[in-house]
């Protein structure tokens, strides 16, 4: 929680600390996709501020990955129609279920190629 918190403290997306959950809604691959690879540089990224060896192996993701970050949930804004708090609350879920699964190694990857393949 505190990696996302972070993460969107550096994006104008503000966070509730209390906010009530999304409305489910059904988002595409490609919106999952950009969800996932959100919260997973999200996680690295804080890693890498924080001198985590593991987060340290990866690229320095730096303001590519914010400004990534920041595009993507701009995008899930627009498609799902939630507003700035219901796209935070999908990042944070997402990155919590990231760091509970242990899977940010296995996406960051794809993720990155997904990064390079953006433009930011």
């Amino acid at each position: 929680m505190l990696i996302v918190t972070l993460a969107l403290a550096t994006a104008p997306i503000p966070v509730a600390t209390d906010a009530p959950a999304p409305v489910a809604v059904p988002l595409s691959l490609e919106d999952r996709t950009l969800l996932r690879c959100s919260a997973a540089f999200a996680i690295v990224a804080h890693g890498q501020s924080n001198g985590d060896e593991g987060a340290l192996a990866w690229p320095q993701l730096g303001t590519r990955a914010r400004e990534f970050f920041v595009r993507a949930l701009a995008q899930l804004i627009d498609r799902t129609g939630l507003d700035r708090d219901g796209v935070a609350q999908l990042a944070k879920d997402e990155a919590i279920g990231l760091q509970e699964r242990g899977e940010v190694d296995q996406v960051m990857p794809a993720c990155l190629v997904m990064l390079e393949s953006s433009g930011v």
